[in-house]
């Protein structure tokens, strides 16, 4: 266990839950749409979104290095009622297979690192299927609240865009977001955040 893994994994078992069940408010409202498939959830956490995305009729796989967090996402989904396919593995380890959505929510690394692991999960991505990036982005560090305050960590909208090729981009943007413990994210900290949101299909 790496020394990433040790810190999520320490944060995860020091509380209940760290975020909230409720699904990311724009990913639900971008996903709304979409017609049932299998999807991947990369850097699921304790899975609020690959749940949300179970419960609507998908196929989902759940991604996470953090058996903690995933622990805690078994045991909410069994409550819930829904099957979801977790797998606690590094994303490098990611099954080479193709999925109608792949969703990366808050996964930030450093860019040596997201330059191995953004074009696997973006491979996974089957013609026709939809991509989605949501993250801290580096106007944040100034502006907003909550998220990494290293820069190397937080990929702007160009960044992401540039690693889809084949890909029409359907949204590309700085979002701003208001957070509290009922949006799910940063709930230890209410204010405004900025968010590096991107929405494609693949076209190839």
């Amino acid at each position: 266990m790496n020394k990433h893994q040790q810190k999520w994994n320490k944060r995860y078992a020091a509380s209940e839950l760290v975020w909230s069940v409720q699904p990311n408010v724009l990913f639900a409202s971008e996903v709304a749409n979409l017609t049932p498939g299998k999807a991947l959830d990369v850097a699921c956490g304790e899975g609020r979104n690959a749940i949300w995305l179970a419960d609507k009729g998908w196929e989902v796989t759940a991604i996470d290095y953090a058996d903690a967090a995933v622990a805690k996402g078994v045991s909410m989904a069994d409550r819930r009622g829904v099957f979801v396919n977790w797998v606690v593995a590094d994303i490098a380890d990611v099954e080479k297979s193709q999925y109608d959505l792949v969703a990366v929510l808050y996964f930030h690394t450093g860019q040596n690192e997201r330059q191995e692991w953004l074009p696997t999960v973006v491979n996974c991505v089957a013609p026709k299927g939809s991509f989605i990036y949501i993250g801290h982005d580096p106007s944040n560090i100034c502006y907003g609240v909550g998220g990494p305050r290293d820069p190397a960590l937080l990929p702007s909208v160009e960044e992401i865009t540039n690693c889809l090729k084949g890909f029409k981009i359907e949204d590309a943007r700085v979002v701003e977001r208001r957070t509290n413990k009922e949006t799910g994210h940063d709930n230890a900290t209410t204010g405004l955040a900025f968010d590096t949101f991107v929405s494609a299909i693949r076209e190839l």
